[in-house]
């Protein structure tokens, strides 16, 4: 598509520009066929995951609900291939987009030239061109493609052009993946929900008052109503983990430097005092491991060298007796998790604790508040001049929560050198103290075994109210760490107030946090009924670099617990 004319470099008002990019948006899903079907505002029920299947074709349907590992068996097998594939998903996203604004373009031509491609590279050589051959494969907007618009959330960025493809699109390309979907983020990328003023909310499929998350909200959407089964995200405080935690989906955030950033668009772009890293959300755990280990195997470090230079390893040579050591926080000690979240926690363990595999043992939080104050700091060392330089030269006005994190926030303050550096060495004795805490848990072990990984919430609760996204603690904690973790839906949800009772707040409750009453004060304005239908997902962090270890450790998990690790379509 051409670049935007209507920008703010051209003399346009930021409304002018919006209603461009949405125009902009709506044409492209215009030029899918079938073309996409319209959605009246008041046909569109609270829960909206049965309506794709009611507009979709049987086959559509049969298509859009398999992930991505059974995918690429039957592309490769001829079953299916890879141009009717693609446009199953750009009809089942244009659905999406209608449901939950979670689109910003469609890239019809783009995607079904691709597949052509492949198609014909296929019946050539008789077999596919890489580990993701024909697989469609969505990306978060800041993601730069070729030619492309690239405005990451920002109303004063739009007429940015990207000159070539982001350095992860390039390697899952190479993979014979196909970008067919842009996805919406928030205003300053900073918030985990999604909200901007270029394209406005992105809501919850399981509940349209509920949030579907950010930054990477349009992924987890688009995703959590097969739309995509397979996309690119980023994550600096939560924004893989919490769309994919509140839209039931996997998701993974590796250690930071082991996948390619390069080629994405962000405010303090040379920031290294909390780093940013990418990578997938999925219907599938084999989605996200698929993803990783294609980019892996082609050595982005050769191209992007400031990544570190670790071949994939094989995850099957972990827990070849399959017994696992985890350790639980049920509670961060700065905001309790609401009754569904405790309620899925408790009855997971239980499980577990069934396995002759798998051992339990409490994780007494250290200091979590305190990690919260460290990283809080580090995040905007200038103040936030540079991002706030991008919001404010459009006249656009700030979104809640941008200001919530950014002018709200006590920890904000504009560094010196040396302030700077004493605020990196507290991130550092910060990790010391907690990787002597995760080292001494051997001592209680028998066999000397420290923990292999934590099991713990993904959010203070299911996906929130819009708005109220107002804590990011039992994420940006293993940001601040910098340890993998992956998010899984525990294959339930929020539906009557009996299941919750026995983990409700007693009677004159205390809240332990400002943060704390604040969430409290949240699920007895709306209880269960506000969050009805919501999904309930759980959170797996490993140590750093142990990313393959952390893959295997999730597996063995959920099949000791009867999990699906896969999303039921």
């Amino acid at each position: 598509m051409p670049p935007a004319t209507v920008t703010i470099a051209n003399g346009a008002k930021w409304q002018d520009v919006a209603a461009d990019r949405q125009r902009h948006r709506d044409a492209t899903i215009a030029e899918v066929r079938p073309p996409v079907p319209e959605l009246r505002p008041e046909d569109i029920p609270l829960n909206t995951t049965a309506v794709p299947k009611g507009l979709l074709t049987e086959e559509e349907v049969k298509i859009t609900s398999t992930d991505v590992e059974d995918l690429v068996k039957k592309i490769a097998s001829g079953e299916w291939n890879s141009t009717e594939v693609t446009n199953a998903f750009l009809r089942r996203a244009g659905i999406a987009q209608r449901l939950t604004n979670c689109i910003t373009e469609l890239l019809p031509k783009r995607a079904l030239d691709r597949a052509a491609e492949l198609d014909q590279y296929l019946a050539t050589h008789k077999k596919p061109i890489g580990p993701l051959h024909g697989i469609p494969i969505s990306v978060k907007e800041h993601y730069g493609l070729k030619g492309e618009d690239v405005n990451a959330g920002y109303v004063s960025w739009v007429g940015k052009v990207s000159e070539e493809d982001a350095l992860i699109v390039q390697y899952l390309w190479e993979a014979g993946a196909i970008p067919f979907a842009r996805t919406t983020q928030p205003q300053t990328l900073m918030q985990v929900e999604t909200v901007t003023n270029l394209y406005g909310t992105t809501v919850n499929p399981y509940n349209t008052t509920l949030t579907a998350g950010g930054s990477t909200g349009g992924e987890g959407a688009l995703i959590g109503l097969r739309g995509s089964v397979l996309g690119i995200g980023g994550d600096i405080g939560g924004s893989i983990r919490v769309p994919a935690a509140n839209n039931g989906i996997f998701g993974f955030k590796p250690t930071t430097m082991r996948l390619p950033n390069a080629g994405w668009t962000i405010a303090m772009a040379g920031s290294e005092s909390i780093l940013g890293c990418t990578g997938p959300l999925s219907t599938s755990l084999e989605g996200l491991k698929l993803f990783t280990k294609s980019i892996i195997d082609q050595k982005p470090w050769l191209k992007e060298p400031s990544l570190v230079a670790l071949d994939w390893k094989d995850e099957a040579a972990y827990f070849p007796d399959r017994k696992l050591r985890v350790g639980v926080i049920y509670n961060d000690n700065v905001v309790r998790p609401h009754p569904p979240v405790l309620r899925a926690i408790t009855e997971l363990v239980a499980k577990l604790k069934k396995s002759p595999n798998i051992e339990v043992v409490d994780w007494e939080p250290w200091k979590h508040d305190l990690a919260w104050e460290i990283i809080a700091k580090l995040y905007f060392a200038d103040a936030g001049a540079e991002v706030k330089a991008a919001v404010e030269a459009s006249g656009e006005p700030w979104t809640p929560l941008a200001k919530f994190i950014l002018h709200e926030n006590p920890h904000v303050k504009e560094h010196t050198i040396p302030t700077l550096w004493d605020a990196v060495r507290q991130r550092e004795d910060y990790r010391t103290k907690y990787a002597k805490l995760w080292n001494e848990t051997a001592k209680s072990s028998p066999d000397g075994k420290p923990v292999d990984l934590i099991l713990c919430p993904s959010g203070p609760g299911v996906a929130p109210k819009h708005g109220t996204s107002r804590y990011w603690g039992y994420t940006s904690q293993w940001n601040l760490l910098d340890y993998p973790g992956i998010i899984f839906p525990t294959n339930d949800a929020v539906s009557e107030p009996e299941r919750e009772k026995p983990f409700e707040y007693g009677e004159g409750y205390t809240p332990l946090s400002e943060s704390d009453k604040y969430f409290y004060d949240l699920w007895k304005q709306y209880g269960v009924e506000g969050y009805k239908d919501a999904p309930i997902s759980l959170q797996l962090v490993a140590r750093r670099f142990d990313d393959e270890k952390l893959f295997r450790a999730t597996q063995i998990l959920l099949e000791e617990a009867g999990l699906p690790a896969a999303v039921p379509a």
